[in-house]
């Protein structure tokens, strides 16, 4: 720089620090900053985060499967059934190719609750079934059971009158409800 005029000069060192500040760089150390007062409050450290209260515990996951055995699927639906295919938090029996048609399906969890709250929404007709978990339901062919907040329905499939399946239903039911 000893060879450039005064003026080059600068604009080369105004230049050189733009690029330095641009850059996060800095010409001059940055100042401490000043003294708290006497008697102030120190600053507090990192902020601590709010209490937060931990999530209720996930319900126990339970087996649909072992909810309602293949000979319990089978008395309810008055017929033999295939072996049970399980899926996610279900489980499904269907009766033989040849007949009598029939399915019995298992639903736990969410999904059970979405079915009951759904069929209310449909003004689908229920009774009340007493005595059985903390809250058990019984519709046209299918039960809803509920216990410490785990519910399961059941619902059966058959080209017969309903109301012949009541009692079997009610039954399941509370097999259900000592099973949760």
């Amino acid at each position: 720089m000893r060879h450039l005029p005064s003026t080059a000069r600068l604009i080369v060192t105004v230049v050189l620090a733009a690029v330095l500040t641009a850059c996060g760089g800095a010409a001059e150390p940055a100042a401490a900053p000043p003294p708290a007062p006497a008697g102030a409050p120190e600053p507090a450290g990192t902020p601590e985060p709010p209490n937060e209260t931990p999530a209720p515990p996930d319900p126990p996951e339970v087996d649909a499967c072992a909810l309602v055995t293949r000979a319990e699927a089978e008395e309810l639906a008055g017929t033999p059934l295939e072996d049970p295919v399980p899926v996610a938090d279900t489980c499904t029996y269907t009766g033989p190719v040849s007949g009598p048609l029939a399915q019995v399906e298992v639903f736990v969890g969410d999904g059970a609750k979405k079915i009951l709250d759904i069929d209310r929404e449909l003004d689908h007709e229920f009774e009340t079934l007493s005595g059985i978990g903390d809250e058990a339901y019984l519709e046209e062919g299918a039960v809803f059971v509920s216990v410490s907040g785990t519910w399961v329905a059941v619902r059966l499939v058959r080209l017969d009158d309903p109301a012949g399946y009541v009692g079997r239903l009610t039954e399941v039911a509370r097999t259900v409800a000592g099973r949760l």
